[in-house]
């Protein structure tokens, strides 16, 4: 009996007090790792890096090309030629300033005999800066009739003396073609009608009207009368195309886009309809002579 009382109690382990684990009966969890990698989050390092070297590079490459247009224009420019109005620190001094509006009789007081002020000159209205260059536009200067003025059609015709005034209408009629001398005695351009000048017409539908009246009545034209319209329309156009650009070939000039230091100041103020009280004016001798000669397979 006492035997079986001990095999019993061997059998049986002794309770402890420490409650047993849990582990073996509940299944483990897996652990997180302790450095987790979001393959969307932005490598920061990575994008400054980038973004510097592509500076880098940029800047590179303007640094050598502004060397070698150095070098091949003999210093003379930095960037091939071109010079936009961004790039010249005068223009944004100009920015600063408030910008001048005079009248024409006013822009006579800025004709350079005044060394304490500016030069100022016109053209189509707009009034240029040309101090830079004041012993080419000061009193004794070469181009000192420029100065104080708007002499646009002057600049067109080059007729200095004659032309000194901004009024611009009949100045295509100097690159309308006219036709050939029919007799060849004096080299001279046919045009037989300008000995019959119309007083009751104003100098500039004058031009035209014997331009119209020459190409018709022109004994070797085979043209019909619609063609010579067609003709003279076309001629026309091109010549106020000459006239534009060659007013834009000035503006371009004076406002330094040419490398010359000259710079935009203001605007000419006129009275409306101040042109309609000058009198109209016909082309000037030289701007005459100067006009193309018609092909004969009735082309300029």
């Amino acid at each position: 009996m006492a035997a079986r009382y001990r095999n019993t109690a061997s059998t049986n382990p002794p309770l402890s007090s420490t409650p047993p684990s849990n582990s073996a009966s509940t299944p483990s969890s897996p652990t997180k790792p302790e450095h987790t990698t979001h393959k969307n989050a932005p490598d920061t390092n990575l994008s400054t890096l980038s973004v510097l070297d592509i500076l880098r590079v940029i800047g590179g490459i303007f640094l050598l090309s502004s060397g070698m247009s150095y070098l091949v224009n003999s210093g003379e420019s930095m960037t091939w030629g071109y010079n936009p109005w961004w790039t010249r620190a005068r223009e944004w001094r100009g920015l600063m300033k408030s910008t001048v509006s005079l009248t024409d009789a006013e822009l006579l007081a800025y004709d350079g005999s005044d060394p304490t002020k500016p030069i100022y000159l016109a053209l189509n209205g707009t009034i240029y800066d040309v101090s830079a260059n004041r012993p080419t536009y000061a009193p004794g200067g070469s181009y000192h009739f420029f100065a104080g003025r708007d002499a646009a059609r002057a600049f067109l015709t080059g007729c200095f003396q004659e032309d000194q005034t901004a009024d611009l209408r009949g100045v295509e009629m100097m690159y309308m073609p006219v036709d050939p001398p029919s007799d060849g005695k004096d080299g001279k351009a046919e045009d037989k009608f300008a000995s019959e000048p119309d007083s009751s017409e104003d100098p500039v539908v004058e031009a035209h009207h014997k331009a119209r009246a020459h190409d018709k009545r022109r004994p070797s034209s085979k043209l019909s009368k619609a063609e010579l319209k067609n003709r003279h329309s076309q001629e026309l156009r091109k010549a106020k195309k000459q006239v534009r650009e060659g007013l834009e070939h000035w503006h371009a000039l004076f406002r330094g886009d040419k490398g010359k230091p000259y710079f935009k100041v203001g605007e000419v103020k006129r009275e409306k309809g101040w042109l309609e009280k000058l009198p109209k004016r016909a082309l000037c001798e030289t701007a005459e002579k100067g006009r193309p000669v018609r092909k004969e397979d009735g082309e300029a």
